[in-house]
């Protein structure tokens, strides 16, 4: 049974998957012509590791990546607790006939619905704060990976989280906790990254804050070995954070310190092989 902010979440990512559908910023048209939904982070670090392998794709939203990863040769499942976004990949599978399983799950549900192992777990941009509990998702990462499997992150820095949102901020200055709090944080707000003239009927969400030490711990708690750790000075645009510009090279970065601050990581961990 879904807990009430549980249920407030999955209210709202539905509204979204159908903002998202019809956004410039996801351009579902240009993905449906053949362009790569992944970013030059996720294609320089995993995707030449990709064809061949089985793949798991944890908080898929509604697939673009996935079928991204799939059109790199990769045999891919992706899950997502969103109903809305799991048909819709469902769909996009069928219409360009790229081969792809979609699960309609939360990920600490997973297990309850899936018993395989993959060579990959991948999942990426905006993902963690979504999630309640860090330990135990990295427990269900390193569940999925087979021996000698890898697990691959790209993401916001949580350092960029604990910045203050407000439009009206041009500087940068802290607002937020950085570490790990027992209560989650309610967000209300109207629209999307993706489209924020878009009215959310459900516009009050919830978010938890993980530190970068909290993420890389409970994933070395499992017994992944941390291949590992990059950071980067920019992140996606679109963001949310007013202090932020986008750069010639597309890439979002702090106005006036574009080398700065940390404002995205990666992670690569592989599972012993046992």
């Amino acid at each position: 049974m879904l807990d009430d902010l549980t249920k407030a979440n999955l209210a709202f990512w539905n509204e979204l998957t159908d903002v998202h559908r019809q956004s410039a910023y996801y351009d579902l048209a240009g993905f449906k012509a053949g362009k790569q939904s992944l970013g030059p982070i996720e294609l320089a670090e995993l995707g030449p590791d990709v064809a061949g392998k089985t793949l798991l794709h944890l908080q898929c939203h509604f697939g673009m990546d996935t079928l991204s990863l799939a059109r790199l040769g990769a045999t891919v499942t992706g899950i997502d607790f969103s109903d809305k976004a799991i048909a819709l990949a469902r769909s996009l599978s069928d219409e360009l006939s790229v081969p792809a399983r979609f699960i309609e799950s939360s990920v600490y549900d997973l297990p309850t619905v899936l018993a395989e192992q993959f060579d990959i777990v991948f999942t990426s941009w905006g993902v963690l704060i979504w999630l309640p509990d860090i330990r135990r998702w990295a427990e269900i990462v390193a569940r999925y990976l087979k021996p000698g499997g890898t697990f691959y992150i790209a993401e916001i820095h949580p350092f960029l989280f604990a910045m203050d949102d407000d439009e009206a901020v041009r500087d940068p200055r802290f607002r937020y906790p950085y570490f790990e709090q027992a209560e989650p944080m309610a967000f209300d707000t109207d629209g999307s990254y993706a489209n924020r003239s878009a009215h959310i009927e459900q516009s009050v969400s919830y978010e938890w804050r993980h530190s970068l030490s909290e993420i890389v711990s409970s994933l070395a708690a499992t017994g992944l070995h941390i291949e590992y750790l990059h950071e980067f000075p920019y992140t996606q645009p679109g963001l949310d954070w007013a202090f932020l510009e986008e750069s010639e090279d597309g890439w979002a970065r702090v106005r006036g310190h574009p080398d700065d601050f940390p404002l995205s990581f990666s992670i690569k961990a592989v599972k012993d092989r046992g």
